[in-house]
């Protein structure tokens, strides 16, 4: 099998960063990760680095519900970081490149109480590399939150990089072997992200051309309306179902 082409993240967050923005998904996902941070119950100030910051959307989201937090963005992309400067400069943001075991600790070693991954894993060639980088930079104890996508992939997935998709098993095996304790694995999302996903499948490639169509001018008015009923829906989702197409880990750097 051919190795897949090189990932453009700068190209990447060129075009997309606007529509990752208004994606329902992406609001459901930081929300849980709001959630699971807050019930951690941190006894010292927490600080959260985020791998894999992307444009800086769940820092952001982040650092209004905790307001007393320090954030770190690690992000592959000068474009994403770039973004996210500008949207959240209170924060620190790194052009990183955690693909290898050599990667920049930016004097954050073991810096973090928490670490967030998410969305990433599945892009990453070598994920165990990725982990065991992962782990430079979280406090011995440290909490870290994983969300990769579960469930059958779509063209769109393909377009935008995916290596893989995660079950329940796959994810724990991997955070395992990268050296994590893992406390608990959910999937989430059932039924209406999995309906969500599903409208993504039954696109097909005809979404490609919908998000470039999108980027070039303004969201239309049904995709809006869609992508708000959506957001709504998402509230009646089961935290953790063996139907759930998103997949969260909870697990720790062992002390």
């Amino acid at each position: 099998m051919p190795a897949p082409p090189q990932d453009d993240w700068d190209r990447h967050w060129e075009n997309y960063a606007a529509a990752a923005s208004l994606n329902p998904a992406q609001r459901m996902r930081h929300r849980l990760i709001e959630r699971l941070i807050l019930q951690s119950n941190s006894p010292i100030r927490i600080r959260i680095c985020d791998i894999g910051s992307g444009q800086g959307d769940l820092i952001a989201a982040l650092a209004r519900a905790l307001p007393q937090a320090e954030f770190v963005g690690l992000e592959l992309s000068a474009t994403g970081v770039e973004i996210a400067r500008r949207k959240v400069p209170s924060a620190r943001f790194h052009i990183a490149d955690l693909c290898h075991s050599q990667a920049e600790d930016f004097g954050l070693r073991a810096w973090a109480t928490h670490a967030v991954c998410s969305e990433v894993l599945e892009h990453v060639d070598d994920p165990l590399i990725f982990l065991q980088a992962t782990a430079n930079y979280l406090a011995p104890g440290g909490l870290l939150i994983v969300t990769v996508p579960g469930g059958p992939m779509s063209a769109f997935d393909r377009h935008l990089g995916h290596r893989q998709h995660f079950d329940r098993e796959k994810i724990r095996g991997l955070l395992e072997r990268s050296g994590f304790a893992v406390e608990r694995v959910c999937l989430t999302g059932f039924p209406f992200f999995n309906l969500y996903r599903l409208t993504v499948i039954l696109r097909g490639r005809k979404l490609i051309e919908d998000v470039n169509e999108q980027t070039a001018s303004r969201a239309s008015s049904l995709a809006t309306v869609t992508m708000r009923l959506f957001r709504a829906l998402f509230i009646f989702n089961l935290m953790d179902s063996p139907l759930g197409w998103q997949v969260i880990a909870i697990a720790r750097k062992p002390a």
